[in-house]
């Protein structure tokens, strides 16, 4: 189903859909309201959602299928600058899976790119599982684990998590369960197109009081700040523990790559380090957590009990990379207690 009002995109995302055999067109709705009302008997089986629309916005209109239709969202954003990428963010946070860049006219440089970006992500997230959403939170207390299975090590003094698919939520829930004095520094990597990133980084910084920012060559990384790989960027922790930014090839189709930041955490930090796996498609950094846990860090996965996408974290599990596997709701409680001084 597409859920587009303006007519010349509208005309470009059909054309987009249409020339992908992997894609059939089940509606075509100039308004949430459209799409609330047809959307029962269309049964689509992935949306593509603008956010600004007439009337109900793209994000109420996310709200509401998530809690009255559970279906695959993709969010087609227009602008990476102003308010409409806030309201992206927030659609993310209610359910949405992924947001794509809308395509320019097929003259443009990157047309052809961004079109087969755009059919392969409605293509992929089409066969995603959702479940109902009733409200904001993400994780319930049913799924709870013990937090005292995995004996703790002392004291890490850095943290690196990496999230793909339904990341932006479960970041949002992990680092808005921290404040300002937690005593490690955070890295962070999350699939997303490069053209959102700053705006990720800026929505996320409103979302947790720890400082949140884009990352930055030669940086020197200090507690209580989080840092964001930059869009198509490799992130990673260099020997006397200052950032570096890499144009290396992608690994496994991505960029920044969690396998990069992982792995390099392990050379560099071994035992002071703990790494968080959330949830993701794919396989990028089940690789890298298997090579931190091996040179003694604390290493985490994404419970599959809260997992949007239980694809990178079960990865990690089967290779045996993962010290503990916890439910989303707990993984703060879990990086306070390994990043405190340990009593003697």
């Amino acid at each position: 189903m597409l859920v587009e009002d303006s007519p010349t995109v509208r005309t470009l995302l059909c054309h987009i859909i249409d020339r992908d055999p992997r894609l059939q067109l089940a509606a075509v709705c100039v308004s949430a309201e459209e799409a609330l009302d047809s959307i029962g008997q269309v049964a689509p089986d992935v949306i593509s959602m603008d956010i600004r629309l007439p009337g109900m916005d793209g994000l109420e209109a996310t709200r509401r299928i998530m809690s009255e239709h559970p279906t695959p969202i993709v969010v087609i954003a227009d602008s990476i600058h102003d308010t409409t990428l806030g309201i992206a963010m927030n659609a993310l946070k209610a359910g949405a899976l992924t947001v794509v860049e809308k395509p320019a006219g097929p003259g443009a440089v990157a047309y052809d790119k961004i079109a087969d970006a755009i059919a392969t992500q409605l293509f992929i997230m089409s066969q995603v599982p959702v479940i109902r959403r009733r409200g904001p939170g993400v994780t319930t207390s049913a799924h709870r684990k013990s937090v005292q299975e995995v004996a703790t090590p002392s004291r890490a003094n850095i943290v690196g998590i990496a999230a793909s698919t339904g990341g932006p939520p479960a970041l949002a829930a992990v680092l808005g369960a921290l404040n300002k004095t937690f005593p490690a520094p955070i890295l962070l990597v999350q699939h997303m197109g490069a053209p959102f990133m700053e705006g990720f980084a800026s929505w996320l910084n409103d979302q947790t009081e720890l400082r949140v920012k884009l990352a930055e060559s030669r940086e020197i990384p200090i507690p209580g700040v989080v840092y964001v790989a930059p869009g198509d960027r490799h992130l990673e922790l260099a020997p006397g523990n200052f950032l570096r930014l890499t144009s290396e090839p992608p690994l496994a189709s991505q960029r920044p790559a969690a396998n990069c930041l992982f792995q390099s955490m392990a050379r560099v930090a071994g035992p002071k380090a703990v790494g968080v796996l959330l949830t993701g498609m794919g396989e990028d950094g089940a690789r890298g957590l298997l090579d931190m846990k091996g040179a003694g860090a604390f290493t985490i996965a994404e419970d599959e009990t809260t997992s949007v996408v239980y694809g990178m974290p079960a990865a990690a599990v089967r290779m045996g990379g993962v010290s503990l596997s916890l439910p989303l709701d707990q993984v703060a409680a879990r990086l306070k207690q390994l990043t405190v001084e340990q009593s003697p």
